[in-house]
């Protein structure tokens, strides 16, 4: 498959690994990651978010995990091409299983939503049956430092029983941004951050498109450090 090229790395894709999508680029790009040294993503894939975060904060040092074995291997020579390979390392790691004895900062995932596909593509990248939203934010709440985050991009129908689970582990609303597809269309995704501390979230809007194929202005300052894409 053809590289996916971004301004300071390229993604090198596999059929046998979910690729390079918008609700990726979209969490990379708006995670809150300015004060995170120590990071981590569930279910890495092709390592594109540890990718945009490692450019996005010079000192985090990110461990990226997968239990797709493809993925890992794919996930390590993208890191291994990019400026920040000094500052990845990715391991073959089911969430599940997962143990450090450090905390992290920022947890991020785009995690699987489906709870049915009878395709085998991608099926266990997008099958609630490898891990549920449930198990995500229990596990994360014992992994995450006491001002740490939980950054997610999940369905917009899925918001509210997300923050109940999250609510559940002491995991409060920090941030919400709700993203249409297109203008003037229904919400498709909901980006999500939770931490320990209670506060007044912050609530924005996104649109993609303003028409086929033709990007918003917001979108593109969003992504402006990594799209080589022109308005």
């Amino acid at each position: 498959m053809k590289p996916f090229q971004f301004k300071q790395f390229s993604i090198q894709q596999s059929k046998t690994v979910f690729r390079v999508g918008t609700d990726g680029v979209l969490l990379g790009a708006a995670s809150a990651v300015s004060n995170a040294k120590n990071i981590l993503e569930v279910g890495t894939g092709s390592g594109l978010i540890s990718l945009m975060l490692a450019q996005r904060n010079p000192q985090a040092e990110i461990h990226a995990i997968d239990l797709n074995e493809n993925a890992v291997m794919l996930a390590k020579e993208n890191f291994e091409n990019s400026p920040f390979k000094n500052r990845l390392k990715v391991f073959l790691q089911d969430y599940k299983n997962f143990n450090s004895k450090e905390k992290y900062d920022l947890i991020v995932s785009n995690p699987p939503y489906f709870k049915e596909n009878e395709s085998e593509k991608d099926i266990i990248a997008r099958q609630q049956t490898e891990l549920s939203f449930e198990f995500l934010i229990e596990k994360s709440s014992d992994l995450l430092s006491e001002k740490g985050l939980l950054s997610v991009i999940i369905p917009f129908e899925s918001g509210l029983l997300f923050e109940k689970y999250c609510n559940k582990k002491s995991l409060y609303l920090n941030n919400k941004i709700q993203i249409y597809g297109i203008r003037d269309s229904k919400p498709k995704r909901l980006l999500l951050e939770f931490g320990f501390q209670q506060k007044e979230a912050d609530e924005s809007e996104l649109v993609i498109e303003k028409s086929p194929r033709k990007y918003t202005d917001e979108y593109l300052k969003l992504t402006e450090e990594f799209h080589q894409f022109s308005k």
